[in-house]
């Protein structure tokens, strides 16, 4: 019995992450080394997905290996907290400016947290968010309409709308705990948010008394301490994961102690657990990854992308986004996914791309001249 057929009666569809999902039924990897994936029948492909952006150094890093190493033979996990938490904590504090930290387990959970704390500190029950942005699978994030889905509190507005923000502030301001948004979300095209808009809701959020939240789990890479510091703007707000993991199962929130204050141990505080977040492995292998993406590596990586972007667009390939992280434009992604993958470029299923410390300058010369085959002005249409 083939795997497809073993992983088709066992897991729904036949793999757990939706989107990972691509028909007839996406490959398997067996293994990852640098910026190479292998999958099971030893094809072999350029990582661009990198586990949709959080392999900031490529696969199986020496240096986070040996950090992830070291700490798991001290213990995976413990009832009790551990001195890499509060080294992580120090690093993002020192790495952002912002004051206070909690760590969980993926960047959904990092989101659900930040929407308790929000409305835990402001003692209001509206969120707003807005259209076309992925924030995670809870409930107060996703279409409404989605199966499954019990509608919360939540107000979903189009994204660089000012009067449409404007209007739904005046109306609803005095109930809106947060306002939630990503500032290049990818599930919307990786197109960054207009300054003058952003600025103006910096503004709106303090005039209504709400809280500014900033959704980084994917931006957080392009600069040392986020994107929302290219827009000069400082969220009350923030939540982060992918690459402050090491390739480990993180997410996280940032905040000021006031902001975070409701999850002080006390009587009526906020309770919210979690059996393996800040464990130990995943603290010492982030640590780690952070360390070694510093403000060299991270101007680096996002030149190589922005040249990468350039060289594409030149040959006629339509592609967003900044720095690191490209979204390839196509009218049907299934597609573009297959094409890219036969000619040895894996992709994020949506047609992200998204760069790695570990590629060198063949391997991003290859990625061009595959992209340009498949999407440049003379490989359009040639997908197949």
């Amino acid at each position: 019995m083939s795997v497809v057929d073993r992983a088709r009666r066992v897991l729904p569809g036949g793999s757990t992450r939706t989107t990972l999902f691509v028909p007839p039924h996406p490959p398997y990897a067996v293994r990852g080394e640098g910026a190479i994936v292998t999958d099971d029948t030893g094809h072999q492909v350029i990582d661009c997905n990198n586990n949709y952006t959080s392999l900031i150094h490529g696969h199986a890093h020496p240096e986070i290996l040996d950090a992830a190493t070291d700490a798991a033979q001290c213990g995976t996990a413990f009832g009790l907290p551990t001195h890499s938490e509060v080294a992580l904590a120090e690093h993002l504090r020192d790495r952002t400016g912002i004051e206070q930290w909690r760590f969980c387990n993926s960047g959904t959970e990092a989101v659900l947290m930040l929407l308790r704390a929000a409305r835990a500190h402001t003692g209001r029950d509206l969120i707003v968010r807005f259209e076309g942005s992925y924030h995670g699978t809870g409930d107060a994030v996703v279409s409404p309409t989605a199966p499954g889905v019990v509608p919360g509190s939540v107000l979903v507005l189009p994204q660089n709308d000012l009067g449409a923000l404007t209007a739904a502030m005046r109306e609803h301001g005095d109930r809106v705990a947060a306002v939630l948004i990503d500032l290049m979300p990818n599930r919307a095209g990786l197109i960054p948010a207009d300054a003058g808009y952003v600025e103006a809701l910096r503004d709106l959020t303090r005039q209504h008394g709400a809280l500014l939240a900033i959704d980084e789990v994917i931006t957080f890479r392009l600069r040392e301490g986020g994107l929302h510091q290219v827009y000069g703007i400082q969220p009350d707000l923030v939540s982060v994961g992918k690459v402050i993991g090491g390739g480990f199962p993180v997410g996280a929130i940032g905040g000021s102690a006031e902001v975070l204050s409701p999850f002080v141990p006390a009587p009526g505080a906020v309770s919210w657990g979690g059996t393996f977040s800040a464990n130990p492995v995943t603290m010492a292998a982030g640590l780690t990854a952070l360390r070694l993406f510093g403000p060299a590596q991270i101007t680096e990586l996002n030149r190589r992308g922005d040249e990468l972007r350039s060289r594409l667009r030149a040959e006629g390939v339509e592609v967003n986004g900044s720095g690191s992280l490209l979204r390839l434009r196509t009218a049907d992604p299934t597609e573009l996914w297959w094409s890219l993958y036969r000619r040895g470029v894996l992709a994020g299923t949506n047609g992200l791309l998204a760069l790695s410390t570990a590629m060198t300058p063949a391997h991003l010369d290859q990625i061009a001249e595959t992209v340009t085959a498949v999407l440049g002005r003379d490989g359009a249409g040639q997908q197949r």
